[in-house]
């Protein structure tokens, strides 16, 4: 019975309420080995996934700097989540890291991401 009574509450939320979208990024993506910039706007409390793609195989990734005005929690090897704190409204800045082998490099990547809150 309460099996039931947990899926009957599961079924009447939205699908959107669990569901984060990706942040809109602009800047170009590179090679494993070549660090980038990314440039993103946001929502004053606004979260977003933000994937770190590059062509190729990511073995290892992680934060190289917390953003200041916000929160960065990694997903999994290529996916960090990024919620900019509520009430804040300016810039953010922060660093994520990638390592692995692709067509065109291998190595280590940063990309330093630029984040517009509004």
């Amino acid at each position: 019975m309460r099996l039931l009574a947990i899926a009957a509450v599961l079924s009447l939320t939205p699908v959107s309420a669990f569901a984060v979208s990706d942040c809109r990024v602009t800047g170009s993506p590179s090679a494993f080995g070549v660090d980038m910039t990314a440039y993103v706007a946001v929502r004053s409390g606004e979260t977003c996934n933000f994937p770190m793609r590059i062509p190729g195989a990511m073995h290892r990734s992680g934060v190289s700097r917390k953003p200041a005005h916000g929160t960065l929690r990694q997903l999994n090897v290529t996916t960090f989540r990024y919620t900019a704190a509520s009430g804040y409204k300016g810039n953010d800045t922060f660093a994520i890291y990638g390592e692995g082998k692709g067509p065109y490099g291998s190595g280590r990547s940063v990309m330093t991401v630029n984040a517009t809150i509004e």
